[in-house]
């Protein structure tokens, strides 16, 4: 290593500690104005067109109730068409000015295409595409035997997103609209029996952090950690079979609630539940604890039980 390696190694630590010190409570400061800000000069959702994609069921059905509760127009997309029309009957009688519902598959790039012309031939525009949809399945890696079926995995979490954000960002950017990413605790650390679906949400956060810098300020973008939400992917089996039924599940209601007031509010990143942040500084400052406390709990745990997941089974709502 050459002295300018081990002259920049010494003094950018020295550097980032002075600096942490002292800009830490000003942009704390900073960031207490600007939430309280937003939160009184939130947008007006009357009018706006919604585009969320897994909205059958879970999270996606529960926003699309909360946006219709603030008069927005809504295209639900999701595979199950008859809990689609269920969903859009609820959501008109919430108070959204229109639901139209298309039955698509997000894994598909042609129907990520279609449910986006749809939308604007019905509305002749879009203000907020939601990337919702989502899949997993629980496991231990070396205990999968049918490894195609991580392909979904990433079809879906990843590629979903990705094709659906490119077909909208022209429909977006003549609305200097917004894309609300539903992503999850497994793209900030990663949870043992999850491998593959944290890899997925890993890279769909580093694809939407990207176009952060690129698409603004045309379009803002609002990243979405969750943890564990009452939904039907977080049903007791799996949660047994992924072995964190210990962790506390928060309520769908809730979290489709704290999202919609994100967005209004142009945040670009929301945990929910908020306490979730505090995990964040125990990987960041104390990972060995964190990687031992992840063995401990989770993947001992794994070992001992008798995994169900083995053969092919995309685990898909």
């Amino acid at each position: 290593m050459d002295l300018f390696h081990i002259f920049l190694n010494i003094v950018s630590v020295i550097i980032s500690i002075i600096s942490f010190i002292f800009i830490l409570p000003v942009l704390s400061l900073l960031r207490i104005l600007k939430f309280c800000t937003r939160s009184v000069y939130q947008e007006n959702l009357t009018g706006k067109v919604v585009l969320i994609t897994g909205a059958s069921s879970g999270i996606g059905e529960h926003l699309a109730y909360e946006y219709a509760k603030h008069g927005a127009s809504l295209a639900l997309v999701a595979r199950r068409g008859e809990l689609l029309e269920v969903v859009a009957r609820k959501a008109k009688e919430l108070g959204a000015a229109e639901a139209i519902v298309i039955k698509a598959d997000v894994s598909k790039r042609q129907d990520c295409e279609r449910f986006v012309n749809e939308t604007i031939n019905r509305f002749g525009k879009l203000d907020c595409l939601i990337n919702n949809a989502g899949i997993i399945i629980p496991g231990l890696f070396e205990d999968q035997r049918c490894i195609t079926d991580y392909a979904s995995i990433m079809d879906v979490n990843f590629w979903g997103s990705v094709n659906a954000t490119q077909f909208a960002l022209p429909h977006l950017r003549k609305r200097k609209g917004r894309i609300v990413v539903i992503g999850s605790t497994g793209g900030w650390f990663n949870v043992p029996t999850m491998s593959v679906y944290n890899a997925s949400k890993v890279a769909q956060q580093s694809f939407f952090e990207t176009l952060r810098v690129e698409l603004a300020p045309d379009i803002g973008i609002t990243m979405v950690t969750l943890g564990t939400v009452t939904t039907p992917l977080a049903n007791d089996d799996f949660l047994n079979e992924a072995n964190i039924q210990w962790v506390p599940i928060y309520p769908v209601g809730d979290c489709a609630k704290a999202i919609v007031n994100s967005m209004r509010r142009g945040d670009e990143y929301l945990t929910e539940p908020p306490w979730m942040r505090s995990v964040f500084l125990w990987v960041m400052f104390f990972p060995e604890i964190w990687h031992a406390a992840r063995r401990l709990l989770l993947v001992n745990r794994q070992k001992a039980s008798s995994l169900k997941w083995k053969s092919c089974n995309n685990g898909s709502l």
